[in-house]
């Protein structure tokens, strides 16, 4: 089993051209199979709330869930960099709130690092966090607890008004300590101006090649979430297909008789004169 990656590890990659492989899980099972299959990293995020819960955003995610599908992702990936995502409300009060919520997914749920939202508005939280001796992950573009006052859920940077904000916010992100950037529905020319703008690491949700690496939510990448395909996933598999089948041809199967079969039931081991007894004590 390949070694625990490190942040000093990702430095590594970066210097070296290494792209480094990241996805979004939420359980047990998925952290697991990631871990199999070599990823680097592995973000548990606040679109858990869409994804797993059925919210229509990611603002109803608490602390508490956050906690819990971290612990449950590090017990099925111990020896995979994990990322714990901060929701809605743990860090937008004061620097300290921001502190202890980060605190606690460390402690609880013994991640590697936190990941928030923002830019120049969690400037002084990112700092904060950083000063406690947390590593933290910034994300700016595309910041899906901020959808409201993007307009919805759409890419950014796309106008030279709105890219220069962006390069704005990279760099005050990395000066206030992020040991990494994520950067979510960008123009790749973009995201190639950043990440040879900025010391730190820089990885892409939808924002292009020219990066450190990619992140794509496993819900998406595996079609199991079917609410909506953003333009940026690629499907690798249509988990949900098989699934909806597999349940159909159960249903038919129960429905007609044909399950269970002999091979799926358990048998007696005393001899059936001796039930027969049995079952006349009860008559």
């Amino acid at each position: 089993m390949a070694k625990k990656k490190s942040i000093l590890d990702l430095y590594k990659m970066k210097e070296k051209g290494e792209k480094a492989t990241w996805v979004t899980a939420y359980d047990f099972p998925m952290a697991s199979f990631a871990e199999q299959a070599g990823i680097d990293m592995i973000l548990v995020g606040d679109s858990l709330g869409m994804v797993v819960l059925g919210y229509n955003g990611t603002e109803p995610v608490t602390m508490d869930d956050c906690v819990s599908h971290c612990q449950a992702v590090r017990r099925g990936a111990p020896n995979t960099y994990i990322i714990g995502d901060m929701p809605f409300g743990s860090y937008q009060t004061s620097d300290e709130d921001a502190v202890r919520n980060a605190v606690r997914l460390l402690k609880e749920a013994d991640v590697d690092a936190i990941k928030l939202e923002g830019g120049r508005r969690v400037a002084s939280r990112i700092k904060a966090i950083s000063d406690a001796g947390i590593t933290v992950f910034g994300h700016i573009g595309l910041t899906p607890q901020s959808s409201g006052q993007l307009g919805g859920f759409k890419a950014q940077g796309r106008t030279v008004d709105s890219a220069r904000e962006l390069i704005k916010d990279a760099i005050a992100v990395e000066e206030a300590g992020a040991r990494a950037l994520l950067l979510e529905a960008v123009p790749p020319e973009v995201t190639e101006f950043i990440w040879k703008k900025l010391s730190i690491p820089v990885y892409s949700i939808g924002a292009g090649l020219p990066c450190d690496g990619q992140l794509i939510i496993c819900g998406d990448m595996l079609g199991m979430f079917q609410a909506f395909t953003p333009k940026f996933v690629k499907k690798y598999a249509n988990i949900a297909e098989v699934v909806i089948n597999a349940f159909k041809e159960y249903a038919d199967d129960v429905r007609n008789g044909r399950f269970p079969e002999d091979q799926h039931v358990y048998h007696i081991k005393d001899s059936i004169e001796d039930f027969e007894k049995l079952f006349k004590e009860f008559e």
